[in-house]
């Protein structure tokens, strides 16, 4: 009894730390239905007592909705392709190539995980203007192209391939791009596709960094065109806000939702190997 008391008390708390998380994502998306009246009302109503699609007509009409999701796209694939490019090439390096100073290598790349983003922004803004590269989206990506996070997460799965696969590969005298191609990356396929979908939901959601290198709404990703909405209208029109949130945020929860399983296994192997 006293073993079942435990379990409801914990499954209480876990449904309580639900409802504190889903709350605010739940009333960005009731308010985007919700008419400005009804938004203002001051009622406690958490869904549309009228649900309307006025404030995502509003917003298709009002903000290039289409060019700015193309961009968000453009950077965030771009951001995410390299970063994993990198990130494979690397963990290979680590994991399979003999060479001096590996060790010393790795302790410094992974050190720069602790170095706040704060600390590289103004140098990488002087280094991309010098390079002509400010309101451009190539600019907001190339700092982004390499992740020391991802390079460990990538070679801890690597290093799990059994030593016998290497061996045999040697003895056939096989190339290392060979072995990349056809063992390791078949191997830690799962790893690679939940790494890449957390770099595109992290590129697609980063607001600080663009927001200090694009100047022209032309450019704008869809967290910039939120803040510029929410300046403009969101002090008037809360369910137009709410519609542009409701958008930004749909295919990241898709994305993670389809892919959770190789994600949550992806962080619980990372810590196995040494």
């Amino acid at each position: 009894m006293k073993t079942k008391a435990a379990e409801w008390q914990w499954h209480l708390l876990f449904l309580l730390v639900l409802i504190v998380l889903l709350y605010p994502i739940i009333f960005a998306v009731s308010t985007s239905f919700k008419t400005m009246a009804e938004a203002f009302s001051g009622s406690l109503h958490l869904l549309p007592q009228t649900p309307t699609l006025s404030a995502y007509e509003r917003v298709l009409l009002v903000i290039p909705f289409f060019r700015i999701l193309g961009n968000t796209f453009f950077v965030a694939a771009l951001v995410t392709a390299f970063k994993l490019l990198t990130g494979v090439l690397a963990a290979y390096a680590f994991v399979f190539l003999d060479f001096r100073g590996k060790k010393f290598l790795y302790f410094v790349l992974i050190s720069t995980i602790f170095i706040p983003f704060t600390v590289i922004m103004i140098p990488n803004y002087i280094t991309l203007s010098k390079l002509g590269l400010i309101d451009n989206l190539v600019g907001v990506a190339l700092p982004q192209l390499a992740d020391a996070t991802g390079i460990f997460l990538l070679r801890q799965h690597m290093k799990g391939i059994p030593a016998a696969l290497m061996e045999v590969a040697d003895l056939e005298g096989a190339s290392h791009l060979y072995r990349l191609r056809s063992i390791v990356i078949p191997l830690v396929r799962p790893a690679i596709l939940s790494i890449g979908i957390i770099f595109f939901i992290n590129s697609w959601n980063e607001y600080v960094w663009p927001a200090l290198m694009i100047k022209s709404q032309a450019q704008y990703t869809l967290s910039l065109a939120l803040q510029m909405f929410v300046s403009a209208e969101g002090g008037t029109d809360i369910p137009v806000a709410m519609a542009v949130s409701t958008l930004t945020m749909l295919l990241p929860l898709a994305l993670y939702a389809m892919c959770q399983k190789f994600i949550i296994s992806t962080f619980a192997q990372s810590g196995i190997k040494g």
